[in-house]
């Protein structure tokens, strides 16, 4: 992890003490059994965003946000259930649920919460480095996971892909800049996240994903992450090749959710 920028490292270090008590309330021998119970399947993460490709609506990955980071505290009248109601009734493709409490004031347990009256896919968006967390986001009620270049390396990347599709997940594996997105190719991992975000300053540009997506070959799907806020945007990143968008604090910082949504679905 030489190369981790200090902010993922920092989360990194805080989520290693964060997984020992998870896997202490609850092994994985006992994961397993819950897994081994399951009756549901996954809905299909990818399929749904390829079906709207095909129906000529924008995929919109919509998502349940409380807050972050750099921005603290984002919706203080924060209801995950109702937001993704909200978001699913006004067109959205897929959910993006945060589940990291530390860091962005999410829960895992958003998950079934969401998934029980909403039947859009969910994508479990935390810092996944260990496999305990894939099988625990299966048994939780994900879709699919996110999956961080910059704090994994291509073995860690490979073998965790694999097994989020022997559990019929999907995996979206986000890329900064170059180096990152150099790994991801060396992937069969058919969705590539490019985050605008630069973990480094923070600063937010969405050229980023116009001159990685560039870089990328025919026949994977691209996700332009952070910093989309206008239909303007979405246009003319579709234009340079993006095929599906993240977005989330555009539309937590609205009173209006569901407008804001179909704004941006134009």
């Amino acid at each position: 992890m030489t190369q981790v920028p200090d902010v993922l490292r920092k989360i990194v270090d805080y989520k290693q003490g964060e997984l020992e008590e998870a896997m202490r309330a609850v092994p994985l021998n006992e994961i397993m059994d819950r897994l081994a119970d399951l009756e549901d399947t996954p809905r299909g993460f990818q399929n749904a965003i390829l079906n709207s490709l095909g129906s000529g609506w924008t995929p919109i990955i919509a998502e349940v946000k409380k807050g972050s980071p750099s921005k603290g505290l984002i919706r203080a009248d924060f209801d995950p259930l109702q937001i993704a109601i909200t978001y699913q009734d006004n067109g959205a493709t897929c959910l993006s649920v945060l589940t990291d409490e530390h860091f962005f004031m999410g829960h895992l347990s958003y998950l079934a919460l969401i998934r029980e009256q909403v039947s859009l896919p969910l994508l479990r968006k935390d810092f996944i480095f260990d496999p305990y967390q894939i099988y625990q986001a299966r048994v939780a009620g994900a879709d699919a996971i996110l999956l961080i270049a910059a704090m994994l390396d291509v073995p860690q990347l490979r073998d965790f892909h694999c097994l989020a599709k022997e559990l019929s997940m999907d995996v979206l594996l986000e890329v900064h800049d170059e180096r990152e997105l150099e790994m991801a190719l060396q992937t069969d991992c058919s969705m590539i996240g490019i985050n605008n975000r630069d973990l480094r300053t923070f600063k937010v540009d969405i050229a980023t994903s116009e001159r990685l997506a560039a870089q990328i070959p025919a026949g994977r799907i691209i996700v332009a992450e952070s910093g989309i806020n206008t239909r303007a945007e979405i246009v003319r990143l579709t234009e340079q090749g993006l095929h599906a968008f993240l977005i989330g604090e555009s539309m937590m910082r609205e009173p209006d959710i569901g407008a804001k949504l179909s704004e941006l679905l134009g």
